[in-house]
């Protein structure tokens, strides 16, 4: 028999999975956005069949041994899968950034890996404590790779042959470094458990739903689900290594149905000490070395510090959130500076492109507040008023109208 135990989630559980973060700055980080993908033959390759004899655990404990993993090497390889249901990213994510001013390369990390947040991606891990991690996305016939050793980040395309190098102990901080995911995206199926649990508590269910192996690893299968209907997340289920803790599986459901918007997992797991060479990186003949300061003095020089002083002062009118709600169906509001709402089309104040990313996520919709754009997601969905102001969350369109109009 698989353990079935269940608990109900308090505001104590929960503390104890935020505070005590230790195993998740040791994995190697892939972005997902993540951030949080069950797609093309990942549950074959993670689930074998039968459900393997485990001893009986709480959800409760089940919380608390995912908190104490402190795994700090590995090996692997993961497949991470994303459907939120917006076009691929790709190069799309430079068309919201502000320009910087000077070259870029392809082999920076900041935009090479937002591409996780759509689509398959088999990923290959290492990881050797909190200084050296490396992560390789592989493609067909070719490679991208983040290698993390010390006080040194390499970024190498092998399609492009193109080499960025940055020091982690540069002005973005050493954290920079040892993280490669975008600031604030969950960067390990870790830490997209724990974003998870930290939302739990008289508004969620969490209970132990059986076991699974994964990555040939017997696991346990926690199960979390928001008790309230209007959120977009039907469940989220987390496979936890039941011999350290450390989860092998995230997998989240959405309320709308279909594949899972964000699954990733270890297709294969090792927990011994990967190969120092695994962390050395030297630059291929021929290759194009760019270096972090180089992009950094280049922007400045061509008027990127100048552009950023004048983002900030268009800043200085903004009155911060509001939240509406509680548990999973909160709703931020924000207030846009000068109350402008979204560019009128062909006014040149926005890329084509990102012009016609929006337009196709976009309907109309009208309520006591007034009228305004929906941008639809399978997870996350933002209304954005004509008079300037914006609502998100991770709700359907209709919370986001009634959240708006509690708010008028």
């Amino acid at each position: 028999m698989a353990p079935n135990d269940s608990a109900e989630t308090n505001g104590e559980a929960t503390g104890t999975v935020v505070g005590r973060r230790k195993a998740a700055r040791y994995i190697v980080p892939f972005a997902v956005a993540g951030v949080a993908a069950a797609t093309i033959g990942l549950v074959p390759a993670l689930a074998d069949s039968g459900d393997p004899e485990l001893p009986g655990i709480t959800a409760q404990e089940l919380i608390e041994k995912i908190a104490a993993s402190d795994e700090e090497q590995l090996s692997g390889t993961l497949k991470v899968s994303t459907d939120l249901g917006i076009p691929a990213l790709g190069g799309l994510a430079g068309s919201f950034a502000p320009e910087a001013g000077g070259d870029k390369s392809s082999a920076s990390p900041d935009a090479k890996l937002m591409e996780l947040a759509s689509g398959t991606h088999t990923l290959r891990v290492a990881v050797d404590g909190p200084d050296k991690q490396r992560l390789s996305i592989l493609g067909e016939g070719s490679e991208y790779s983040v290698v993390h050793n010390g006080d040194d980040v390499w970024g190498y395309d092998s399609e492009s042959n193109e080499v960025y190098h940055a020091r982690s102990d540069r002005e973005a901080g050493a954290d920079a470094g040892k993280r490669a995911a975008p600031e604030g995206m969950p960067a390990t199926p870790k830490e997209f458990a724990e974003e998870a649990l930290a939302a739990a508590g008289d508004t969620t269910s969490v209970t132990v739903d059986g076991t699974a192996q994964v990555a040939g690893r017997d696991a346990y299968q926690l199960l979390i689900k928001p008790k309230q209907s209007g959120s977009t997340v039907k469940s989220v289920t987390v496979a936890v290594d039941a011999a350290t803790g450390v989860p092998l599986k995230f997998t989240l459901a959405p309320s709308s149905g279909g594949k899972a918007a964000i699954d990733a997992g270890f297709t294969k797991v090792d927990f011994a000490k990967p190969a120092a060479s695994s962390f050395t990186f030297t630059p291929p003949k021929g290759a194009k070395v760019t270096e972090a300061d180089e992009l950094e003095a280049e922007a400045e020089k061509n008027g990127g510090a100048d552009k950023a002083h004048e983002d900030l002062g268009a800043l200085k009118d903004f009155k911060g959130l509001d939240v509406i709600g509680e548990g999973w169906n909160t709703v931020a509001e924000i207030e846009i500076p000068g109350g402008a709402g979204l560019p009128a089309q062909g006014s040149g104040d926005m890329p084509a492109q990102a012009q016609q990313f929006l337009d196709a996520l976009g309907d109309k919709v009208t309520g006591e507040f007034g009228s305004g754009t929906v941008f639809k997601t399978r997870l996350v969905n933002a209304l954005m008023t004509d008079d300037g102001k914006v609502y998100i969350g991770a709700v359907t369109p209709d919370a986001l109208v009634k959240a708006a109009d509690t708010a008028k």
